[in-house]
């Protein structure tokens, strides 16, 4: 399938690198912390703002405090946090105003992640701090395409997890599951850019 869009958006985790080992050991030592069970809690996170996962799973803590412990764990530990095949590839194509990072990560967390894996920060972003309601509310991928200067619907937003995908659908931007098959990395992601944005072809089947 061809698609054009004026911006594109990139969801961070899962979609441009690999974090999963850290985010495991983060959550697994949140979890002991609490004395919940880790497999549990790591059903429960992915996709989404750590405030909001900590105010799900535990409703009677201080949330905003075990937010700060658990965005140091995630921002000191970067260790196995790898690049994903083709991500360097699509950003370095783009033009810096044709494409926003939207991740549900904090920004000390994305930049720290960032520059384990040797990528810029880039000039658009938005963050899990930036927004009032974060995935699956299309707030997220909205405010990413405000910042570009385009309506949602002008744009093209990759996710990963289900979670990150009906961000995208909410918001009004077409939507490209990154990370499961036909699609499992953005090296399978045709990109040309064009006068008035860019043009993608991509797999029918990766399209939401």
């Amino acid at each position: 399938m061809t698609l054009r869009a004026k911006g594109l958006l990139f969801d961070l985790d899962g979609t441009l690198i690999d974090s999963l080992p850290a985010v495991d050991r983060a959550w697994t030592t949140f979890a002991r912390r609490h004395s919940l069970e880790p497999d549990f809690v790591l059903t429960r996170i992915h996709g989404r703002r750590s405030i909001d996962s900590i105010r799900e799973l535990l409703p009677h803590v201080d949330a905003e405090a075990e937010n700060a412990y658990i965005r140091h764990l995630e921002s000191t530990d970067t260790e196995g946090v790898r690049l994903l095949p083709g991500s360097r590839e699509v950003l370095e194509l783009l033009p810096l105003d044709r494409w926003c990072l939207v991740t549900s990560g904090t920004s000390d967390i994305a930049r720290a992640r960032l520059a384990a894996v040797g990528l810029p920060i880039p000039r658009f972003a938005v963050y899990g701090e930036d927004v009032e309601r974060g995935k699956p509310a299309p707030d997220p991928f909205i405010l990413g395409a405000q910042r570009l200067g385009f309506a949602p619907e002008e744009c093209v937003g990759f996710e990963d997890t289900d979670t990150g995908l009906a961000s995208v659908q909410a918001s009004g931007a077409k939507a490209v599951a990154v990370g499961r098959v036909p699609l499992l990395d953005l090296d399978g992601l045709i990109v040309r850019v064009v006068e008035d944005g860019v043009e993608l072809e991509i797999p029918d089947e990766a399209v939401r």
